[in-house]
């Protein structure tokens, strides 16, 4: 039984509702004995002028991998391939969009200088003792990631 129509315009309807896909990149720094992750301050809403980590909704042509590197490189300036999978976050109510689901990714890096631009309002290094609330469930996911990567906060 075929669960989906195929529109006039090309596109697909499906009976059943699909959930959408987003990736993000939680990036980590040494720097004089101190820990550094960095965020962005969303531009849009949910959740507009509250910190988050860079990351978005996948397109259609890419992996979460490469949708966590784009993302991190488009709200940030910063280029980094090679980032470690953190994990799977699937609660249903995690975004007030609707039914998001996010890959999270990791990684050590030096202190890039990082530039906000695509929908992020500001983009910057933050000690780990000294984070502002975080947007969505990214203070779950920022645990999650100290313990990938083995990182005392």
């Amino acid at each position: 039984m075929i669960d989906y129509t195929k529109t006039s315009d090309g596109l697909y309807a499906y009976r059943y509702p699909r959930a959408s896909v987003t990736a993000d990149a939680v990036l980590f720094a040494e720097k004089d004995g101190q820990f550094y992750v960095l965020l962005i301050q969303r531009g849009n809403e949910p959740y507009k002028g509250c910190w988050a980590f860079p990351g978005g909704f996948l397109n259609m042509d890419e992996t979460v991998a490469r949708c966590a590197e784009r993302e991190l490189e488009e709200e940030t300036g910063i280029v980094l391939t090679g980032m470690q999978l953190v994990g799977v976050y699937s609660d249903v109510d995690r975004d007030p969009r609707g039914r998001v689901i996010t890959a999270a990714y990791t990684a050590m890096t030096t202190m890039p200088e990082a530039t906000a631009a695509d929908d992020a309002a500001a983009a910057q290094w933050w000690p780990l003792k000294e984070l502002p609330p975080l947007a969505f469930d990214h203070d779950k996911i920022l645990v999650d990631a100290m313990r990938v990567l083995k990182i005392n906060g």
